[in-house]
């Protein structure tokens, strides 16, 4: 039956259902929206951020500003400690250089047992060689057949694979078989060998590094003293390509084993991305359906950041402990250090975070270090060096001038190019992310978007107190 409405009156019903469906629609898509940036705002802002120390102070501090009278701290008990030395045969020149500078800058006073360790049986000119400059006891171990290798299981044909598919990829040292089994030793199985029994605390030496400045106090001793688990110097950018699953690995070892999200682990993830674009939904997708290269499951990045692990003061109790040791159980079981590139130094950097407490890790901001191509040298206290003192001995010809904010002891800076005076060859952003959960004095906003990157916890770019 025809309908006697006008044309425009029959499709109005139509239309009217049409507009307040598009208007419900357009409301909850809002709504939606507004929801999700509420959210991102909150789980960046506030879900992530990193609360100031409940202390009310800074939670690590130089063990020392200049120069010590050594003969009084030279008296003190020594700890059981030593330092290590992973080395090669044909490494002999690099490493008695490294060991001459070691024993001239601080093991002279203190006499500290230095162990050698190799995958080969060690030759009579390196031992001839490194006894000569050694003060204290020297020992030379070769690692253990089954130590030094691959993760049980895995064949030679398929490690084959993986190396050649990393060397086409680019994967810095990734086809370098050695390579992968010295990061997965010094990853876990180092802690557990017998020579390492009887100390409770290491210093890890390289052959070819150098360090710049005198080390007039005994640092295992002070380890001890402040409750100190792990001391670094350098902290920087990890390879992206060495590690794609490496923090969503630790991550799952962390939920599977109902580890809160404390500050010393919320420093790793990374709160540089604007947060706008990180909604729970966009999340999910990279976490959970896309996997993400160095997402965790739940759609958090890892920063990269990670301490330089050829220096390390670290207690091997910690390292040879029930936790850590559970940890590296599960990585090397999902055959990562092959597979890809895991290294140590990241290994240890996400665990230290993982695992102990903000003032539990010690920045060793009095040392100068150089393993090339990077650099930290705090240029000399003013006033603190103690230019009289026999038992430091002369000042040495290349000795650095005294500035203001100077931490360090007859430092010889300019290490890795002449002339350079610069604390550091590499930005502080890294070391300011890492140690912000131990930072009760930051440095203001301002300042990080003008690139002033405090040299360490409560200093100033300068070194000086901020």
């Amino acid at each position: 039956m025809k309908s006697l409405l006008p044309q425009p009156l029959q499709s109005l019903p139509r239309r009217l259902f049409r507009s307040r469906r598009v208007n419900l629609l357009f409301k909850l898509s809002a709504l939606i929206l507004l929801l999700s940036v509420l959210e991102a705002f909150y789980h960046s802002q506030f879900s992530l951020s990193i609360p100031l120390p409940a202390e009310h102070r800074n939670l690590d501090e130089p063990f020392s500003i200049g120069c010590q009278d050594v003969s009084v701290l030279a008296r003190r008990p020594r700890e059981s400690a030593v330092l290590v030395m992973l080395a090669r045969n044909s490494e002999l020149q690099e490493a008695r250089r490294t060991v001459e500078n070691v024993e001239e800058r601080f093991n002279k006073w203190f006499h500290y047992p230095v162990l050698f360790l190799n995958n080969e049986a060690w030759s009579e000119e390196f031992m001839r060689g490194m006894k000569e400059v050694v003060s204290g006891e020297v020992r030379f171990e070769v690692i253990p057949e089954g130590v030094w290798g691959p993760t049980k299981g895995l064949t030679e044909e398929k490690m084959g694979e993986y190396l050649s598919k990393q060397k086409e990829e680019g994967v810095y040292k990734g086809e370098i078989e050695g390579y992968h089994h010295m990061c997965r030793f010094y990853s876990g199985e180092f802690y557990n060998l017998d020579a390492l029994k009887e100390y409770k605390y290491y210093w890890r030496l390289e052959p070819g590094v150098s360090y710049g400045c005198s080390l007039t106090y005994d640092p295992f001793v002070l380890m001890a003293d402040r409750g100190k688990k792990y001391g670094y110097t350098v902290a920087l950018w990890e390879e992206p390509n060495t590690c794609p699953s490496l923090f969503r690995t630790v991550d799952e070892f962390r939920t599977q084993n109902n580890i809160p999200m404390h500050p010393n682990w919320k420093a790793m993830i990374d709160e540089e991305t604007n947060w706008l674009l990180k909604p729970a939904p966009i999340r999910w997708l990279l976490g959970k359906v896309l996997r993400r290269e160095h997402y965790n499951i739940k759609g958090d990045k890892w920063n990269l950041c990670h301490y330089w692990s050829n220096f390390e003061i670290a207690d091997l109790d910690f390292f040879r402990g029930e936790q850590y040791q559970k940890l590296f159980k599960h990585l090397d079981k999902t055959g990562g250090f092959y597979r890809e590139r895991w290294g140590d130094a990241p290994i240890h950097s996400l665990a230290v975070h993982l695992l102990l407490k903000a003032e539990e890790l010690h920045h060793f901001s009095d040392i100068g270090y150089y393993h090339e191509p990077f650099w930290q040298c705090p240029q000399n206290a003013q006033g603190k060096q103690r230019l009289n003192d026999e038992m430091i001995g002369k000042a040495p010809e290349g000795m650095s001038e005294e500035r203001e904010g100077g931490h360090g002891c007859r430092c010889e800076c300019g290490l890795g190019k002449k002339g350079d005076w610069r604390r550091r060859n590499n930005r502080g952003i890294c070391l300011e992310k890492l140690q912000r959960p131990a930072a009760y004095r930051r440095p203001s906003w301002w300042n990080l978007r003008r690139r002033r990157w405090p040299y360490s916890v409560g200093f100033d770019e300068e070194g000086r107190y901020a």
